[in-house]
């Protein structure tokens, strides 16, 4: 198999020469060659064709995110987004995961190579990932209710995990969601930085409340939970009169929060009132729990691997974890229709 090409798109030097060492380390990656603004970009992108291209949000002249909007709707390309502004969950992250960058990665806080020998595998793992995985212009993530007006939940639980490629997945879900829908838990894995933007811009658009999830937090119809906390685990603590609990712990095979975790607990508490819905990311977090889900009688879907932006997560979901593949238009209905009183539209 040939080397993944990456072109690295940076104004400092120093960043430049720090990323394609770390890149070049890895085995089955080539950095082709660097650019220190969006007119050198546009001119390797146009000569040499890159795989994967690593984007720095802010640069003089052109930005970062116009440059990016500029690539998505003329020539689709995996692009991941390399700047300090992704550590705060800010929403230019959440803007470029919109216009359709396969996924945004921190840069160290400090510039050394130590630092940077620490993120390198994380990092080439997510270039082999873009370079397998498909790029998509931004999808609407708005639209008419997925239920019609008779819809009448049931007692339950609706959880959705993804991570790479999942934020775009999860805006065009919820803001399809009824106003009465059941409670629903989004767990974003690595993507949870854009928490605090998602939840801000979703509660503007979306029928039902969305709010970020806090210790303690009932599970109420009609509301949203967004994961935000990097710092602990999340669980379902009791049912009936359930709730979000938020927990210390060491990470779970490397996840804080852990999605394996979080629905162990669905499954101990919930059980066959809960609906998981796994979407476009990275990994097999979650995964495992998934059969345990569906013996307690939960729904257990996985978006087609087709359609999402990074389909190891679906994918497994699917062949290991014997969950349903749907697209995602018909995974959110069929989510809704869990344990409801009404019946599903043929």
């Amino acid at each position: 198999m040939p080397p993944v090409r990456v072109l690295i798109v940076d104004d400092s030097t120093t960043m430049r020469a720090l990323f394609t060492t770390i890149l070049e380390e890895a085995p089955g990656i080539t950095v082709i060659d660097h650019a220190a603004n969006a007119d050198e970009a546009r001119r390797v992108i146009a000569r040499d064709r890159p795989d994967v291209m690593t984007l720095d949000v802010e640069m003089p002249g052109t930005s970062g995110l116009e440059l990016l909007r500029e690539v998505m709707g003329d020539r689709p390309m995996p692009i991941i987004m390399l700047s300090s502004l992704t550590q705060k969950g800010s929403s230019a992250t959440l803007e470029a995961l919109e216009l359709g960058a396969y996924d945004c990665f921190p840069k160290p806080k400090a510039a050394t190579m130590e630092e940077f020998h620490k993120i390198g595998p994380r990092l080439a793992k997510l270039v082999k990932a873009a370079a397998a995985g498909k790029a998509f212009k931004s999808r609407t993530a708005s639209g008419e209710v997925l239920v019609g007006n008779d819809y009448v939940p049931g007692d339950g639980v609706i959880v959705l995990v993804g991570n790479t490629g999942g934020v775009e997945m999860v805006s065009t879900i919820v803001n399809r969601l009824p106003a009465n829908c059941p409670p629903v838990i989004v767990h974003l894995g690595d993507a949870h930085n854009v928490a605090d933007a998602l939840v801000e811009k979703l509660d503007k658009t979306a029928r039902p409340a969305v709010r970020a999830a806090h210790d303690g937090v009932p599970l109420e119809s009609g509301n949203v939970y967004i994961l935000r906390e990097a710092a602990r685990h999340a669980v379902v603590d009791r049912w009936p009169d359930a709730a979000i609990r938020l927990i210390d712990g060491e990470p779970i095979a490397g996840h804080r929060p852990s999605a394996n975790l979080l629905l162990q607990s669905v499954a101990k508490t919930a059980g066959g009132r809960a609906a998981v819905g796994m979407l476009s990311g990275i990994g097999d977090d979650g995964i495992a729990v998934l059969g345990a889900l569906r013996g307690a009688g939960a729904t257990t879907l996985a978006v087609l691997p087709d359609e999402a932006k990074a389909r190891e997560l679906p994918e497994q979901a699917a062949m290991i974890g014997g969950a349903a593949a749907r697209p995602l238009e018909g995974l959110g209905r069929e989510l809704l229709m869990h344990g409801a009183l009404t019946a599903l539209a043929a």
